[in-house]
């Protein structure tokens, strides 16, 4: 959590806020918050819910995003697994949002909005690092789009 607590936000406003969620029943109901993609939040250890105060800036999206990934690099580096579960425009199975469905369950004020969760725990199996021979080099520009 101080990797979240340390990640730049414009300006240094920090809209975001962190609710971490241990209890399993907490967990199960998480993982039903939208139709696909959650499932695995039932069997995380620890998830860490990722909201914005929509009413201190326009880029919360942002900001949030920024405190997201340093939350899975700090996980990494701590030897633990970790993975996004976005649910910012997502919906459950009756079109119900994923945030809605988030804010119900633990108690979030309207002006904020989630963004993700993060599931951590431990890894189940290593997986295999990026192949840098499938690099796309390509998609780097220099000085125009398409400057070589």
């Amino acid at each position: 959590m101080k990797a979240a607590l340390m990640s730049p936000s414009g300006h240094r406003v920090n809209p975001w806020e962190f609710i971490m969620v241990e209890d399993k029943e907490m967990l199960r109901q998480l993982s039903m918050c939208k139709a696909a993609g959650a499932a695995l939040l039932e069997g995380a250890a620890l998830a860490v819910v990722v909201i914005g105060d929509t009413d201190k800036t326009d880029v919360w999206v942002e900001d949030c995003s920024i405190a997201t990934i340093l939350i899975q690099l700090a996980a990494e580096d701590l030897g633990l697994g970790s993975c996004w579960v976005q649910m910012r425009k997502r919906f459950d199975a009756d079109g119900v949002s994923a945030d809605e469905n988030v804010r119900r369950l633990l108690a979030i004020p309207e002006n904020y909005a989630v963004l993700s969760v993060v599931a951590v725990g431990y890894k189940e199996r290593e997986s295999k690092p990026f192949d840098e021979d499938k690099m796309q080099w390509e998609k780097v520009h220099v000085g125009t789009f398409g400057g070589k």
